[in-house]
């Protein structure tokens, strides 16, 4: 990792906005992310301000913050989700084989049907509006993902021959798949993973933007962007902070996941 230009640059840039958003969990924030404060409405970036305030004379540097902690949580607890039901739902799917490949396949190939922020917007619509309900809006899109990447190497280990001599032994199929196939496909889960951070905080910012993320007066980064369009001539500090955070954030999964990618990947390590 230490040689990964990529990785050091997103781990960097993630541990800067992980302390940003600690600051909000812990409640060190300079003021009260949704504390509104019209005196001093508009007031352009400044020591008293890092980031300039809004219409309402909120704190927006408090607001990004806060809001990089929201989206964090909801990313998080999504990408663990689906991370979960889909590696055993491919581990199931490529070593049992049969009716268990057919039906989880068939699900699958339904969920695959719709575009991601689609079928994202329409389980957020069904669902009541709070962050944890958002979350599983969110997972549902990327359990697919998993269970794609899982699927393929198990087909391909079940039929090495440390697994066959394991089933030789009366060792059970799930013993099998936790004890010998599952710990040969981490570093696919483990890459799979920060990329799909990246996209889960993409689609939490956007669902946010179109009204269907977390309800106010939480601070959401989407909902800050889409309430900072009309502003943007007036205050351009309120669009461009949550903005650049956005990018900062999904710019940083991938470069880490990339760098994790090459690191763990076997072909790479005569280069290291």
């Amino acid at each position: 990792m230490r040689r990964s230009p990529a990785a050091l640059a997103g781990i960097v840039i993630l541990a800067v906005l992980a302390v940003v958003a600690m600051l909000s969990y812990l409640g060190l924030l300079p003021y009260d992310p949704i504390a509104q404060h019209p005196p001093s409405r508009f007031q352009a970036p400044s020591g008293t301000h890092l980031f300039g305030t809004d219409q309402f004379g909120r704190d927006v540097f408090s607001r990004v913050a806060a809001g990089v902690g929201n989206s964090a949580l909801i990313a998080v607890v999504a990408v663990a989700f689906a991370t979960v039901v889909g590696t055993l739902g491919g581990l199931v799917s490529g070593f049992y084989r049969g009716l268990a490949d057919g039906a989880i396949g068939g699900v699958t190939n339904v969920l695959f049907a719709f575009p991601p922020l689609l079928l994202a917007l329409s389980l957020a619509s069904v669902l009541d509006r709070n962050w944890f309900t958002i979350a599983v809006a969110i997972a549902i899109v990327y359990v697919p993902i998993f269970i794609r990447v899982t699927r393929g190497p198990v087909l391909s280990l079940r039929e090495i021959e440390y697994v066959k001599a394991a089933v030789s032994t009366g060792q059970s199929r799930w013993q099998i798949m936790l004890r010998h196939v599952l710990p040969n496909i981490t570093s696919i889960i483990v890459v799979q993973v920060a990329l799909s951070l990246s996209w889960a905080v993409l689609t939490e910012a956007s669902l946010s933007f179109l009204g269907l993320g977390t309800p106010p007066p939480a601070p959401s980064l989407g909902s800050m962007i889409f309430e900072a369009r009309s502003l943007v001539f007036v205050a351009p500090w309120t669009l461009i902070a949550p903005g650049v955070v956005v990018v900062l954030l999904v710019v940083g999964l991938n470069l880490l996941g990339d760098g994790l990618r090459d690191t763990l990947d076997p072909r790479n390590r005569g280069t290291r």
